[in-house]
């Protein structure tokens, strides 16, 4: 492989990294979630709403992502919020109200979160990458979910060891003096700064100055957007999956594990275990959605979902399966193994759809409205099971309402058109 062609994958590697921090400090919430109630003396459900707000913010501004990225460029954009996640965490670790944790982190953590996120790496892979474009977004999806194997059990053990300010001090401290100098001096927004091709040539009949000459209002984009199949039966799948994934089980997983008797350590080890398939299920998704029918692909994934979830069903109603003696312990471990596999490998396959579906030109944007979608499903996913925890003391009704949208989700992706010149 030449020197030029590597840029792409060392860009590739520097999103990843990034990703990997500000993402999985976002994903740590669960583990900070039993330490805010005892600190400040609150509710579940009251910091849950911290959640609500944080995941709400993160989705309402992903359509702007998208188009900051086409304006100023995605070294900008990534800069910037990685720098105001890194202020935020700081502050956050001396906060003594619910009401602070809500403006600081619910409220301006967020909008980095939200500029560091997928949005920002797909739109990356579709500039940089124009083969083996599936694998990079999964490659780049994986970062996250590196976060979650590596920042959210790095959490938990500086929790319980330091305290709960200190271990966001840290996290903090992390973006700053790790990440920030990496992205200043070695990120580059587009292969035509570096005056070379993406990585497999150029894209097919697309420069930039066709993309400005091509500019259209968001509203008309939205209006044409809601009158197609392809969009609805992309986007309302990806709620579910925000639901289902970053809202419920990222955010009330651990406090989930200590509802049922297990210790924080092992619930640790369960978000480590989940977070390892998932890294790994993210990247063969990658890889199998540039050689299979992405919509057959979703459409299992979604459905296999559902039936790991009813496993957190068996947890709570019957863990004497089959007649002989599981422990909740067991099958916690085994329902971190296999919503692992099926957690974040939603993404490549339907970014890759997208990349079919719609228009170059606004792809940013609509990417934004996908992951706008994402995140007011994980918005209502992190607040719900809180309130309906602190209502009838369980997650039960939860895990069912769960199952029933992963049910839906999975077939209207099979009902997604087929792509044409697929």
């Amino acid at each position: 492989m030449s020197r030029k062609k590597q840029n792409a994958w060392v860009i590739l590697i520097i999103t990843f990294a990034a990703l990997m921090l500000v993402q999985g400090i976002r994903l740590s919430f669960g583990a900070f979630l039993t330490p805010w109630e005892d600190s400040f003396q609150s509710s579940r459900a009251e910091i849950s709403a911290v959640a609500f707000v944080s995941y709400l913010v993160f989705g309402i501004i992903q359509p702007f992502v998208g188009r900051l990225i086409d304006r100023i460029g995605a070294k900008k954009v990534l800069m910037i919020s990685v720098l105001v996640v890194s202020v935020s965490m700081m502050l956050t670790s001396v906060a003594t109200t619910p009401w602070q944790l809500m403006v600081i982190y619910g409220v301006i953590a967020s909008v980095g979160f939200g500029g560091a996120s997928n949005v920002l790496g797909t739109v990356v892979v579709t500039k940089w990458f124009t083969a083996r474009r599936g694998l990079a977004i999964g490659i780049m999806t994986a970062g996250t979910a590196s976060g979650q194997f590596f920042v959210v059990p790095l959490s938990i053990f500086t929790i319980y060891a330091f305290g709960w300010n200190m271990a966001i001090m840290l996290l903090g401290l992390l973006l700053l003096v790790v990440i920030a100098p990496v992205i200043y001096f070695f990120y580059v927004s587009l292969p035509q700064e570096r005056g070379i091709d993406p990585y497999g040539g150029q894209h097919t009949q697309v420069n930039l100055k066709q993309e400005e000459k091509k500019k259209v209002s968001p509203f008309a984009v939205i209006s044409q957007l809601l009158r197609s199949r392809s969009f609805l039966f992309l986007l309302l799948p990806f709620f579910v999956c925000g639901f289902t994934t970053s809202g419920l089980i990222d955010t009330h997983l651990v406090p989930f594990a200590q509802y049922c008797g297990l210790s924080a350590a092992f619930a640790g080890t369960a978000i480590s275990v989940l977070a390892l398939f998932n890294f790994s299920g993210t990247i063969v998704s990658g890889f199998l959605s540039d050689k299979w029918d992405c919509r057959w692909m979703l459409g299992g994934l979604y459905g296999i979902r559902a039936l790991t979830i009813v496993l957190l069903i068996v947890i709570i109603y019957e863990p004497t399966l089959f007649g002989f003696v599981i422990s909740n312990s067991f099958l916690l471990m085994l329902f971190s193994v296999s919503f692992g596999i099926v957690d974040f490998s939603t993404v490549a396959p339907t970014m890759k759809l997208a990349s079919q579906y719609f228009d170059p030109s606004a792809l940013g944007f609509i990417i934004g409205l996908f992951f706008f979608s994402h995140q007011i499903g994980a918005a209502l996913g992190s607040y719900v099971p809180g309130l309906i925890f602190d209502a009838t003391g369980g997650y039960e009704g939860t895990f069912y309402m769960a199952i029933i949208l992963c049910v839906i989700a999975s077939l209207m992706s099979f009902l997604l058109p087929k792509v044409k010149n697929a």
